[in-house]
């Protein structure tokens, strides 16, 4: 996804030439007159990065920074001076500036600190991935099932590895199936992408919507602020939906419009956000029999079960019962 930008600079001439230079450099851009305008944005909306002067009316750019920092933890902060000494570097490092620009700079000294700074963003994160793979990884050996029962699972479980349908797994709690849908995500294309985990049965039906779609700001009382749902942060990765037999028939709709558009719209919103998810979902209760008393939709069951997974109990597969152990 394009890389979100936020420029805070009191004077509107420069404001608009660095935004001028961004824009055209292929990034997505915000601005904002004063430290307050900024950090309204900042509440709004996920930027990965802000460009701020030093020297502005009311709150200063350390200030700014030390608040960003505070309210979006992680987020990469460069200053801009003209004021520039080896003392303000220094503090704004310590405060966990990204780096600095000294006023006047070009604009290939812009777009090379602010590409750097993007950049070491990029690299906590792929770190963050690569240690989360790790963990996930090591996770993945305790799937064990060596009687005939499970080794049909795994058959399955390999071909709809490399795919990108849905998968649908049903079983009693305590079977397994979330490490399964961890197998088919890490050991898949989008390994490297995130698995987000969201248990229907545990969220207050209230808050379903919001957590999977995300929410604007105003959309209801308490939505202070422009959150993401579950849905975008799996951009790219997969999404495993356990207890999907929980979802409210008013939300079954909208995961059916999801996967049929692969776009959806955050509650209070107009605009429509395209997301590329693998759909992995989970139930230990049987749907089919849910369908049959109206609890659960047809056209949703058909469209998750592209790849039906059904792993038994361990009372039916006494054959595992020695190697678990």
């Amino acid at each position: 996804m394009t890389q979100r930008i936020l420029i805070a600079e009191d004077d509107r001439v420069q404001r608009d030439t660095i935004a001028d230079i961004l824009l055209k450099a292929g990034y997505a851009v915000g601005t904002a007159a004063s430290a307050r305008e900024a950090l309204e944005a900042l509440d709004g909306d996920p930027f990965d990065l802000l460009i701020t002067d030093l020297r502005m009316p009311e709150m200063d750019g350390l200030d700014l920074l030390r608040e960003a920092r505070r309210r979006r933890p992680g987020l990469d902060v460069v200053l801009m001076t003209a004021h520039a000494t080896i003392k303000t570097a220094i503090t704004a490092m310590k405060e966990g500036a990204a780096d600095y620009l000294e006023k006047p700079f070009d604009r290939d000294e812009l777009l090379l600190v602010a590409g750097r700074a993007l950049d070491q963003r990029g690299l906590r994160e792929e770190n963050r991935r690569l240690r989360q793979l790790v963990t996930e990884t090591t996770a993945l050996g305790s799937i064990i099932g060596e009687g005939p029962a499970m080794q049909a699972v795994f058959d399955v479980v390999r071909r709809a590895v490399p795919l990108h349908t849905t998968v649908l797994i049903q079983g009693e709690s305590g079977t397994g199936k979330e490490m399964v849908a961890r197998h088919i995500h890490f050991a898949g294309p989008r390994k490297n992408k995130p698995f987000i985990v969201v248990n229907c049965a545990a969220i207050p039906d209230t808050l379903v919507e919001s957590e999977l779609f995300g929410h604007e700001k105003g959309a209801f009382t308490g939505a202070e602020k422009t959150r993401e749902g579950k849905f975008e942060t799996a951009h790219g990765g997969t999404i495993f939906l356990d207890e999907i037999g929980d979802l409210e028939i008013s939300l079954q709709a909208k995961l059916l419009r999801v996967l049929q558009e692969q776009s959806f719209e955050r509650l209070g919103g107009t605009r429509p956000i395209n997301v590329d998810v693998r759909v992995i979902t989970a139930s230990n209760i049987n749907l089919q029999e849910a369908i049959t008393k109206q609890k659960f939709r047809e056209d949703l069951f058909y469209r998750l079960s592209v790849f039906p997974i059904h792993i038994a109990p361990l009372r039916e597969r006494r054959d595992d019962i020695v190697p678990l152990a």
